[in-house]
């Protein structure tokens, strides 16, 4: 049991840096979201208990942003709860019977109507250790839980603080499109990089490289493509393409991103995370947004790694085989056009990904241009560029990938990302 340290209070500036960093997450009195309410629910069975919430302690409430096993409850007193002893402590934080613990058995929640015996709670904390509030369960009856499940109820808290971050980053794209609307010129290289991951993650045993081209300076493409880890020896990869360009297409580029990594945090099977994209395109029935998008997780596996692939109506990703020379398409049989429709249906293939091999995914922009004003270069085309390059590494194959671009001069912004296989015996990729 951790016990907590009631002597150890908050100063009054230290707590108000942590209202102050509360406020920047713009989260307090949002409207419901999936996304949370799935977190409670997970919260509730993994512990084996009837409740579980998801709070956000204020000046003087105590803010519900997601609540299982309890209706209609938005927001209490600050001293009537629970959470705001919880984020005195910067560990978990355990009850096992409130009626036999001094600290809290006065406390309104357990001597009032919701009677609450047991209560577990982990912090939801930001990078600089401001306790923002809580993910708990509780019981109207003592109880008792496990170190793993104490663990899980952490990693669901550090799951809750990824999305506030995700979430903000898009409130800050947005905002940053407000700001900077009557410079064009800065505002399209600000939102760029922001809609872009700054930096691919290092992956043991893979070498990876990625390329954004805008179809024109000054003007924010719908292109995108990210890579990010989701769990030990897991990791989430998406590339897609948003109808449209400026500041509209920038828009939607915020919102699938945000959706998908989120998803990507709760959802094993990819696909599940094109459903749930396509339903935040729909949501709105007076504005029609469309994208394609590849999006896949990869786990080590022997000496390669194992690569699931989900298709949102985007063109296949290419596995080239340096031993063989071979060129192939990987691409479920089927997968339609995110945001057409409610139903629309996804599908996603598996294949693994082996020494001196590399995946490559890129949008269409490269296929579509027309570098004598007329013929398209074409998937054919493409295909007899990389044969000659079959045996380069992730970066080389995107270095010239990218001069051919240059060369070719689309109309549309072309992406492109590639993942190799470190061949181990050769001490490096070749």
């Amino acid at each position: 049991m951790v016990t907590t340290d009631f002597s150890s209070r908050s100063s009054a500036d230290a707590e108000a840096e942590r209202l102050r960093a509360l406020r920047r997450y713009a989260i307090l009195d949002t409207a419901p979201d999936a996304a949370f309410d799935r977190i409670a629910r997970v919260a509730a069975r993994s512990l084996d208990k009837p409740m579980a919430s998801i709070t956000f302690v204020d000046e003087d409430r105590i803010w519900f942003k997601a609540a299982y096993g309890v209706e209609g409850l938005t927001e209490i007193p600050r001293d009537a709860g629970l959470s705001s002893l919880a984020i005195g402590d910067h560990r978990t934080y355990v009850v096992r019977d409130t009626l036999a613990d001094p600290y809290v058995s006065r406390n309104p929640s357990v001597a009032g109507e919701f009677g609450i015996r047991f209560y577990a709670a982990a912090p939801v904390t930001t990078d600089d250790g401001h306790q923002l509030g809580t993910v708990s369960v509780l019981d109207s009856e003592p109880g008792d839980v496990t170190d793993d499940q104490l663990a899980t109820l952490e990693d669901l808290a550090a799951i809750v603080m990824k999305a506030l971050e995700l979430r903000l980053s898009a409130l800050t794209t947005v905002r940053a499109e407000r700001e900077l609307r009557d410079t064009a010129q800065e505002y399209a290289s600000v939102l760029q990089r922001a809609l872009l991951p700054s930096a691919l993650p290092s992956i043991p045993g893979l070498s990876m490289a990625a390329h954004y081209h805008p179809a024109a300076s000054g003007r924010v493409g719908g292109d995108f493509y990210d890579v990010f880890g989701v769990a030990r020896d897991e990791w989430a990869f998406f590339l897609g393409d948003v109808e449209g360009h400026g500041a509209p297409a920038a828009a939607v580029t915020a919102l699938v991103r945000h959706t998908l990594r989120a998803a990507a945090l709760h959802y094993d099977d990819p696909t599940d995370g094109l459903d749930e994209l396509n339903a935040a395109l729909i949501a709105d029935a007076g504005e029609r947004r469309f994208c394609t998008v590849l999006s896949g997780k990869l786990r080590p596996e022997a000496d390669g790694f194992r690569i699931t692939l989900a298709t949102g109506g985007h063109l296949p990703a290419l596995l080239l085989d340096r031993d063989s020379g071979s060129i192939r398409p990987v691409r479920s049989s089927g997968g339609m056009l995110i945001g057409a429709v409610a139903d629309a249906t996804f599908d996603a293939c598996e294949t693994l990904l082996g020494p001196g091999q590399t995946l490559l995914l890129y949008t269409d922009g490269i296929v579509e241009a027309r570098p004598d004003g007329h013929t398209t270069f074409g998937e054919s085309a493409l295909r007899l560029f990389l044969a000659e390059r079959v045996a380069l590494p992730a970066t080389q194959l995107v270095a010239e990938l990218a001069e051919l671009v240059a060369v070719l001069r689309p109309d549309d912004d072309v992406a492109f990302l590639a993942l190799t296989v470190i061949d181990a015996s050769d001490g490096a990729v070749r």
